[in-house]
This record gives structure tokens, sequence and C-alpha cells, in this order.
């Protein structure tokens, strides 16, 4: 029984050893990553040594090791032997991915990204929503309008009302069966998640949006092509405003 309970409690000390130790990987990975957004680790520069910075953030070098190779798959820093670890050019980072943006958060404004989201849904969107009025099925038309219902009637909650927005977005790109366009959904998802949150939090009325999806559904239903693109270009329009909001935002919050 001696022996059991030894070799249980070394088995329980292993699992909340495991169960601690990628917590701390991604809380050091973060920091490390909101240093270099802030500016504290500019572009082109080397990082401190790996025992400079176990002591800088508190832990082992293992896991400086393990935090580094993130960043590095991430784009925002190459290792290099007997150089050390640089921090990547800016244009090098993979600002699609979900984290990155999370590290981003306040210095976001700085990146332009907001405005450079804008500008791909300005190109993909109105030849998406063209598309999909002659291509859509019937289920898809469904999901969009499911996606927007949701979005009507949680308008007075952002979180719930960005989940339903990029949902429709989502499948507004899938909707216009180009392959390309499809493609893109996947690769701009967290982005748009980002870009809408920012968005429908910063404004107040969200009654001009959920109007003008709606108008938009009714086109694709309609199959009228020329009216699901000026929708399109409505709702962009609307985001334009929007993101003037959330900058304006971003920059009190700064």
């Amino acid at each position: 029984m001696k022996l059991e309970s030894e070799g249980q409690s070394r088995a329980e000390k292993s699992s909340s050893s495991s169960e601690r130790r990628p917590r701390v990987r991604r809380n050091v990975t973060v920091a490390i990553a909101q240093d270099i957004c802030a500016d504290r680790y500019p572009s082109g520069s080397p990082l401190p040594r790996e025992n400079d910075l176990c002591e800088l953030y508190g832990v082992s070098r293992t896991v400086i090791r393990e935090s580094l190779k993130v960043l590095e798959s991430k784009g925002l820093v190459r290792g290099k032997p007997r150089v050390g670890t640089t921090v990547c050019d800016r244009d090098e980072w993979n600002i699609l991915d979900a984290e990155v943006l999370d590290w981003m958060g306040p210095y976001i404004k700085d990146f332009d990204l907001l405005g450079c989201i804008l500008e791909a849904r300005r190109t993909i969107e109105p030849a998406a929503a063209e598309y999909a009025a002659e291509r859509a099925s019937a289920q898809e038309i469904a999901d969009l309008d499911k996606a927007w219902r949701q979005m009507r009637d949680s308008a007075g909650e952002p979180e719930s009302f960005t989940d339903a927005d990029v949902m429709f977005h989502t499948v507004l790109l899938t909707a216009s069966h180009n392959q390309v366009f499809r493609r893109l959904s996947s690769a701009i998802h967290a982005a748009l998640q980002y870009a809408l949150h920012a968005s429908n939090i910063a404004v107040e009325n969200r009654e001009d949006a959920v109007l003008v999806h709606g108008e938009l559904v009714e086109a694709l239903r309609m199959r009228d092509k020329a009216g699901a693109r000026e929708c399109a270009n409505r709702m962009l329009d609307l985001a334009v405003r929007d993101l003037a909001a959330a900058e304006k935002a971003i920059g009190r919050s700064k």
C-alpha cells in the first residue's frame, strides 16, 4: 500500500506539473510577444540571451526555449546558431493568427491592421456577394438568414453580435462558390473577428448594420446580383464609419 501510495503521489505531482507548465509557457510567450509588439525589442534587434530572459521572466531555460519556438513559428523571431534570436520585421509576422492579434492588442493601431482588413474586404466582399446571388445554395442562404437573425436579436450584446457578424461574412464568402474566396475566408477569420469586434464595441447603435445585412440576405434570396453587390458596398461604408470610431476608442484606451 505504501508503494502504491508513493507511486500515486508521484503520478499526481507529475500530472500537476504537466498542467502548470503549459500555462507558465503561455504566460511567458505572451509577455515576450507583447514586449516585442510594444517595441521593447524592436524589429531587427537581438533578444537578450537565454539566461537573461530566464532572469527577466522568472522561468527556466526550457520554458524560454519553448516560448521562443512558438514565437518563431508565428514569424515574430528567428533563431540562428551562434547568433542568437533576433526580432523579425513586422512584415514577416503572421498577423492573421488569432494569438498574434491578441498579442498586438492595444498596439494594433500602430500596425494599421484594421484599415488593411477593411481594404481587403472592399476588394473581396462585393464580388463575393454578387457571385453568391447567383450560386448560393438554399442551405447557405438559410445559414446567412440565421446569422442575420442572431445579429438582430443580439444587437445590444457586442460579443454575441460579433460572433453572428463573423459567421455571416464567413458564410457569404463560402456561398460565392469561389475556391480562392473560400480559402481567404479561413485565412482572414481571426483578423475579421478582431476587426468586427473592435467596430461593434465602439458604436452604440447597430441598427443600420442589422438592416443592411438583412437586405443582403433578401437580395440573395431574389438572386439579385446588382442588389447584393450594392448591399455589400453599403455594409463596407458602415464599416468605414465604425472603423473610425474603433480607432478613436483604441487611441483613448492607449
